[in-house]
């Protein structure tokens, strides 16, 4: 029988396909009759989960909303521990039972359609409420789309690397990156030169986001996956108690988690970068040019590195803490020199970082794919994210350090963490050979 997906072959062979010629080294024949089908079934819902992801960004969009509406600085400062966190910490305790499903992009697709609603709970709670009310119920339906970003990170990886082979997942994951940021660099444009006021763009932004994500999920259901192994459906916890044996058992796995762990430094610098240029500034006035220096380092840069992650992860890895430990020194002495205050200082630096960002991101996720096996992806990735959830919420300990040293001494911890994520970096595996 003629596949129905087959007119994607020629598309697919021109963007995935190297000139050695396709093989398929690590899914079966089955699903590699289907790969292109599936390849950009992965772009398409991979994409608008990553407009949505774009345009609800807590770093930059979601904490001008919340002081605009007058919320309590305070609770601003919890937008981005939730985020992280709250999509990271749960997974070693939903990974298992997760594994219970023989077919899990169901599961990634009612977490795409979770994180959707709870998208425009945000647009609404803008719309009708103002100060402490509107930070709580903010925070709350963040914390519901972290929540269920978690159930979709957890089975993302599993599913990707059941459907796609891996010498082309990197590109699936950096093409969707590069795709998303078209939408954001739309979003960008039209709050730095639309005649609209910003309140109303971020609120119709958050409601197109909540229908990407919806449009997302019911992408990812085309998806032809083939059912795999349900074992470890115990109770969650002690599952998760016998998933710690791999922090002993394997070495690779704990360097892994010891680099994604420095380069969180990546993560964590933009909003103190943010403050120290907009210092004596109105701080809101440049959001549409920091959102599209942010999208534009993602359109030129993720499709290149899940590129170059499909050839050695690992070095993409040590170039992204190159960069980033580079971008972060460059700001502190930017500040030393007093450049902060020029137009378009801080939008230069923060593109440079968050290209290192997207290095981080896509090179970290193609490796975790890689290193993994089939047996052990769903449980290497789950303690990964949580371990890295334990860092991201500890990372609540740098606003603390702001506050008593100064932005300058932070940047300056952060790039140090960037340059020693190096060293563990050159011990990983080049699991792509």
């Amino acid at each position: 029988m003629t596949n129905s997906k087959d007119w994607l072959e020629p598309a697919f062979e021109a963007i995935a396909i190297d000139d050695d010629g396709r093989a398929c080294a690590d899914i079966p024949e089955s699903a590699c009759k289907d790969e292109a089908g599936n390849f950009f079934a992965h772009v398409s819902a991979l994409t608008l989960s990553k407009s949505g992801d774009a345009l609800v960004d807590p770093k930059l969009v979601l904490s001008w909303l919340m002081t605009s509406l007058g919320a309590p600085s305070a609770l601003v400062g919890l937008l981005v521990p939730i985020r992280e966190a709250g999509a990271l910490l749960p997974q070693m305790f939903t990974a298992e039972k997760l594994r219970e499903l023989p077919q899990r992009k169901w599961a990634w697709s009612a977490g795409a359609s979770v994180q959707g609603l709870a998208a425009l709970a945000i647009a609404f709670a803008a719309l009708f409420l103002t100060g402490l009310q509107a930070g709580i119920a903010i925070l709350a339906a963040l914390t519901v789309l972290s929540l269920a970003r978690s159930v979709c990170s957890v089975c993302y990886k599993d599913v990707l690397g059941k459907t796609v082979d891996k010498s082309r997942r990197g590109r699936a994951t950096g093409l969707a990156s590069s795709l998303s940021a078209i939408a954001a660099i739309i979003f960008a444009l039209v709050l730095y030169f639309g005649n609209f006021e910003r309140f109303t763009v971020v609120v119709v932004a958050l409601f197109v986001a909540g229908v990407a994500w919806i449009a997302g999920s019911l992408v990812f259901t085309s998806l032809s996956e083939e059912k795999g192994a349900t074992e470890g459906g115990a109770n969650a916890f002690k599952s998760a108690m016998e998933n710690l044996q791999y922090f002993k058992t394997e070495p690779q796995l704990r360097t892994f988690i010891m680099t994604r762990g420095l380069l969180t430094a990546t993560a964590f610098a933009p909003p103190f970068m943010v403050a120290l240029g907009t210092q004596g500034q109105e701080g809101s006035s440049s959001l549409g040019l920091l959102v599209f220096s942010s999208a534009l380092s993602a359109l030129l840069s993720s499709f290149i590195w899940g590129t170059l992650s499909d050839r050695s992860s690992r070095k993409v890895l040590i170039i992204a803490s190159i960069i980033g430990a580079s971008a972060l020194a460059a700001t502190v002495a930017a500040s030393a020199l007093g450049w902060m205050q020029g137009d378009f200082v801080l939008p230069v630096l923060l593109f440079v970082l968050m290209v290192s960002y997207q290095g981080v991101r896509l090179g970290r996720s193609t490796h975790l794919v890689d290193m993994a096996t089939s047996e052990t992806r769903a449980a290497f990735t789950a303690l990964s994210n949580t371990a890295i959830g334990i860092v991201l919420l500890a990372g609540g300990v740098f606003s603390l350090i702001a506050n008593f040293a100064g932005l300058e001494v932070t940047l300056t911890i952060l790039a140090v963490m960037c340059a020693l994520a190096i060293w563990p970096a050159l011990g990983l595996d080049e699991v792509q050979s």
